[in-house]
């Protein structure tokens, strides 16, 4: 056991107001004294002083020894609650004891290394402290012994003070994704675990630990997220001691990562953000995320989707006349989704078959793309590579490539099953028929959509679990295919939001929020997924009039208003658009491309108003200016709107308010206050301290705000 009057060495990241200090002990995995606000400059005697003063006293009915949790918890250490690794040999060294051999450190990282002889087993543990102040750590653990180790879990885990004991998540379902939920931390664990073989729309995204009543702005946040693809969980747990965690990993079925001798198994990053609000939590990923070489920097292609305008009626006579509205209004990028391969008529076959169906296109894509080139958009395609139909080609061909266990095939959903990216010879030929694509039409953009949970998902010839290896697989696709042809863009995208994590978005350039287009439930699921994702990540488009999920009818300065500060689209037959139409919506994209550069590389600012009120706002990295959009949800309970104050600017600069929404929003009676139709101008301190009064506006309606630096 660990000698409690070993000296410790305590190591100091700290940047972008964030600072993690490790506690050192030969005998045990690295401990955590802080994560939290930045403390400063400390000496090596500072750092000393905040181990000791720190330390936990001995318990009545506790361990002898002092324990501090490390982030790779060991049950040897009297830490009671869930361990970093759980695995064994038939049985056998099962609970790790781990010692020190060394410590790499960096300006803004460090890499553990241990050893635990007796089991046989080494770890890496590497922590870096990323561009904004966000954290993000993984372990490397691999097997010497000779025998095979049978790894059942590897999570990671960090500590929180006592003061944080209310929970922020989210859950939902498909087409109603990413909804809040919070709950308080009592004795005991709280776990939430996806088994669907991807993110899933149900999926936490970030499990919030803070101090109670925390929101967008107050309020100290600790929060975690699990940046992995497949199977996954986020926990959070306090002891009888009081002592508490938040932490998550990869979730693994039996057997799946099986351990011969030499070799080893990563997990995926676990990212850790703290903050004063959820802003600051959401803004450190966003800061990072852009921080990456990889993250797009050119300005967002305002991209046209034709699924919801023409689903499965292929032809070239009937997408020419889109394709030439699409040019009018401004689009850059046109996307010909499901139905252009195979037997592809409808939902239940050709799956899997990525070769150009002759029935639909005759002449192949060609015709098409060449008018969409001409017009000056890119080309951009829906695929599904994991995915098959029973009745295809590929399915007949190769019914052992389909992901089954024993005898049986899992229940279809969406008539579809999932092919076995994990067998080699499967993997090559989806690849090959999708560079076979790339090599022979122009296509700038895949959107890869994943339609079906991986349930029962088992792979030939014996059975085994295969979510692991599928994920790895999918994630080895992407870039075989982004490096085949450099500067190919990938959405993510499955059966909606089904696919939204780190893992995933290390490799793509943006997520498809949800199918339900709906702007009075894209309010919802815009704000939430910025929790993760800045605004250039996700996709939001103008829909129809008739919401296809929803049935409710919106107008159309609500659905511009809506899509505004997004990856913009349009998902709508503007074909049959009339001409006043057709000059709103080109109206709302030139005022996208006005302000995209900017408000995709500022930082977010929500607050809530009133219940039905939604203030949403981006304010430039340089303080400038700032856009917000105010909507109005549903009736006011009080009658009256009240005042809003606008987050986020600069208090000692002066700033104008332009309304510039293309068309204003419905104002029920004698709804304008006494400002509109003006330019106010105040200072950043009033307009985020007193702010101003809204206007009562008839619901599902919204307007735009610009407010710029005199």
């Amino acid at each position: 056991m660990p000698d409690p009057a070993r000296p410790t060495h305590p190591i100091h990241l700290r940047g972008e107001g964030t600072s993690v200090i490790f506690e050192l002990d030969d005998e045990q995995a690295p401990a955590v004294v802080h994560w939290g606000a930045d403390l400063g400059e400390l000496s090596a005697e500072d750092l000393l002083e905040l181990a000791r003063g720190t330390a936990e006293s001995t318990r009545t009915n506790g361990a002898d020894v002092p324990m501090r949790l490390g982030i790779l918890p060991e049950q040897r250490t009297g830490w009671a609650g869930r361990a970093g690794v759980l695995g064994s040999r038939s049985g056998r060294d099962w609970s790790p004891a781990w010692r020190r051999t060394g410590v790499d450190q960096q300006e803004r990282s460090v890499r553990f290394d241990l050893v635990d002889e007796a089991a046989r087993l080494t770890a890496t543990l590497t922590v870096e402290l990323l561009t904004g102040g966000a954290l993000r750590l993984r372990a490397e653990l691999t097997n010497t012994g000779a025998e095979d180790y049978q790894l059942d879990r590897l999570s990671l885990a960090l500590p929180v003070p006592e003061r944080a004991t209310e929970i922020l998540d989210l859950a939902g379902s498909g087409v109603h994704e990413r909804v809040p939920q919070r709950h308080r931390l009592q004795q005991g664990r709280w776990e939430r675990e996806s088994w669907r073989g991807r993110t899933g729309a149900q999926a936490a995204t970030m499990v919030h630990l803070g101090t109670p009543g925390f929101d967008f702005a107050d309020g100290e946040i600790w929060a975690v997220h699990t940046g992995w693809s497949g199977n996954h969980s986020h926990h959070a747990e306090r002891t009888w001691s009081g002592q508490q965690a938040i932490g998550g990993g990869e979730a693994l079925f039996p057997g799946e990562v099986r351990l011969a001798a030499g070799e080893s198994y990563t997990s995926p990053w676990l990212y850790a953000s703290h903050g004063r609000g959820l802003d600051e939590v959401a803004g450190r990923l966003h800061t990072w995320l852009r921080s990456r070489p990889t993250h797009p920097t050119r300005p967002r292609p305002v991209t046209l989707n034709v699924w919801e305008a023409v689903y499965f009626d292929h032809s070239l006579e009937r997408l020419l006349p889109i394709v030439e509205r699409a040019a009018e209004v401004g689009v850059e990028r046109f996307v010909l989704d499901d139905g252009w391969f195979g037997a592809r008529r409808d939902q239940r076959a050709g799956l899997g078959d990525w070769v150009v169906s002759p029935e639909p296109w005759p002449d192949g894509l060609g015709p098409l793309i060449d008018r969409v080139h001409q017009l000056g958009m890119e080309f951009g395609l829906w695929i599904e590579p994991e995915m098959v139909n029973l009745d295809s080609d590929i399915a007949r061909a190769h019914p052992d490539w389909v992901m089954a266990t024993g005898d049986r095939l899992p229940p279809a959903q969406r008539d579809q099953q999932v092919l076995n990216l994990g067998i080699a010879e499967c993997y090559d030929h989806v690849r090959d028929q999708l560079v076979a694509l790339l090599d022979e039409y122009d296509i700038g953009y895949f959107k890869w959509d994943h339609n079906r949970d991986l349930i029962d998902a088992g792979t030939a010839p014996d059975g085994r679990p295969g979510v692991h290896a599928q994920t790895l697989a999918c994630y080895r696709l992407m870039r075989e295919l982004k490096e085949h042809q450099p500067g190919l863009e990938i959405e993510s995208c499955a059966s909606g939001g089904g696919r939204v994590d780190l893992g995933v978005m290390d490799i793509c350039d943006r997520i498809w929020v949800s199918d339900n287009i709906d702007p009075h439930e894209r309010h919802r699921l815009h704000r939430w997924s910025n929790q993760l994702l800045g605004w250039e990540l996700l996709g939001s488009h103008i829909p129809s009039p008739r919401n296809k999920v929803t049935a409710r009818v919106s107008d159309l300065g609500f659905r511009g208003a809506t899509a505004l500060f997004g990856h913009l689209g349009i998902e709508w037959d503007l074909s049959e658009v009339s001409d006043a139409e057709r000059a709103e919506v080109a109206q709302w994209v030139a005022l996208h491309k006005q302000v995209r550069d900017w408000v995709h590389r500022g930082r977010i600012h929500r607050s809530d108003p009133a219940t039905a009120l939604q203030l949403d706002g981006v304010v430039a990295e340089d303080g400038s200016q700032a856009l917000y959009s105010l909507a109005q949800l549903d009736m006011l309970d009080t009658g009256r709107a009240g005042t809003v104050r606008l987050p986020g600017l600069d208090p000692d600069r002066r700033y104008r308010l332009h309304r510039v929404a293309p068309t204003g929003p419905r104002l029920a009676n004698r709804g304008a206050p006494a400002w509109w139709g003006s330019e106010p101008v105040l200072s950043g301190r009033v307009w985020g301290s007193v702010g101003v009064q809204a206007p009562e506006l008839t619901p599902d309606q919204a307007d735009i705000w610009h407010l710029v630096a005199e």
